[in-house]
């Protein structure tokens, strides 16, 4: 249920750098090989952008790699406006929205639908089967930490525990993200069989403000061979 395509090896993982907010920093990651870059509209995010720079985003990308518009339980209002002015490739839903939903929105939009699935356990990995058929992608990511008060759905960097994927491994294509770092996420690949990753907070050197070497850090090691 996919666009990325199960891989073989890292070398066709493709990547999404996720909270952009300047045009240094998307020209950071459309020169390292990022395959998607996504723009978040979430106030309470320290990576939320206005309609007007997220626009600009969106053109300067236009061509190299695929925007992704990040929204939380949007209304119709919201949906359209972003759709109509933003113009991004995808959406991405990040909240508590039902398949039902979903189909409304790719109704709404034409756009394709990547819905994020917080991830604990294997359960949880396994409800994302109710997707099936409304979402184009499904990304897993970790649930957020009790400490962050459920205010951020993502961007946390709070890694889950990888295995609990292992019900869903080799049964489609699907992105992965929570805690992913040049680091780590050769490792991710190879125990998840993930087919795309997702990063925000482990390419930043603060909240919110993207490191362009950690970006080329994390793009060479998603896709290197293992």
């Amino acid at each position: 249920m996919a666009r990325a395509q199960p891989t073989d090896s890292a070398m066709s993982v493709k990547v999404k750098i996720c909270g952009l907010r300047t045009p240094e920093s998307l020209a950071a990651a459309l020169d390292a090989g990022a395959d998607y870059f996504g723009l978040v509209f979430y106030p309470a995010s320290p990576r939320n952008v206005d309609f007007f720079c997220a626009r600009a985003l969106a053109d300067q990308g236009r061509g190299r790699a695929k925007s992704v518009a990040l929204l939380v339980d949007p209304d119709d209002a919201a949906v359209k406006r972003i759709a109509d002015e933003v113009a991004p490739d995808l959406i991405q839903l990040h909240g508590g929205e039902t398949p039902g939903r979903l189909r409304e929105i790719k109704a709404l939009t034409g756009r394709q639908i990547i819905k994020a699935i917080k991830v604990e356990s294997a359960a949880d990995a396994a409800a994302a089967r109710d997707y099936e058929g409304a979402a184009d992608l499904i990304l897993y990511d970790a649930k957020e930490p009790e400490d962050a008060g459920r205010t951020l759905p993502g961007g946390n960097g709070v890694p889950f525990d990888w295995p609990v994927l292992m019900g869903v491994k080799g049964k489609g294509s699907f992105m992965l993200s929570g805690g992913l770092d040049a680091d780590n996420v050769a490792a991710a690949i190879a125990a998840t069989g993930a087919a795309a990753v997702d990063v925000s907070s482990g390419v930043e050197s603060a909240p919110g403000e993207k490191d362009a070497e950690l970006i080329r850090r994390f793009i060479a090691a998603a896709k290197s061979p293992g």
